[in-house]
């Protein structure tokens, strides 16, 4: 990616990210009011996940999921966890609770489009030609993202989640993510962002079918 094309996404970032929060403002607040109701406590996510070159920050999502130990500490969410919530159901399968990462995008801790952001333990471990994935920020959506839109359910269909996704999907998500990284184009970006507002289809290449990793 040349300095250029890295100027242009981050300008595209920060243009998107203020209209974004200045726009969807009253929704993420009434999101995160219905979510502390739901949970009986804040409704608000903060987790600490990795960033560009390894930098560690706390991302912000609206809370889906009952306060608990484990939901600060678990890697994986298939389609029917018990701890999910009734209103953080609606809020997943609408991707609202993504919202509030617009802010996180502002501060240039992620793009709109890119790698999603991963918890200590995954692409901070990456070695060799794999963790050039660190070049990029992480998005909120991106090719990868795309392409695994029903992760949970396939984690659902599995006996063993955490095994299926450390040694199927995530190293597909790699391999995507370095596609991403060294054919970049800001074209695509904004194809990526139209694709995940549902206002052009999902490319034949990313529509993931289910029957393939059976």
């Amino acid at each position: 990616m040349t300095l250029t094309q890295k100027s242009a996404k981050r300008l595209l970032d920060v243009l998107c990210s203020a209209v974004g929060l200045a726009v969807f403002a009253p929704l993420i607040v009434a999101c995160i009011v219905v979510a502390s109701i739901d949970c009986r406590g804040s409704g608000v996510f903060r987790q600490l996940r990795v960033g560009r070159n390894g930098q560690l920050f706390h991302v912000l999502k609206i809370r889906t999921m009952q306060i608990s130990e484990r939901s600060n500490q678990s890697t994986v969410t298939t389609a029917n966890d018990n701890r999910i919530t009734s209103s953080g159901r609606i809020l997943r399968r609408l991707k609202l609770d993504e919202l509030p990462q617009l802010w996180n995008v502002l501060l240039g801790q992620m793009s709109l489009v890119g790698p999603r952001p991963d918890v200590p333990g995954y692409a901070d471990s990456l070695t060799g030609e794999a963790r050039r994935v660190l070049e990029l920020r992480p998005g909120i959506t991106g090719p990868a993202t795309i392409k695994y839109t029903n992760e949970e359910q396939l984690l659902e269909s599995h006996a063993d989640p955490e095994l299926f996704n450390d040694t199927v999907l995530y190293p597909d998500k790699v391999r995507i993510n370095l596609e991403y990284l060294d054919s970049y184009s800001l074209f695509d970006d904004i194809k990526y962002i139209l694709i995940t507002l549902r206002l052009v289809p999902i490319p034949n290449h990313l529509a993931s079918d289910s029957s393939t990793f059976g």
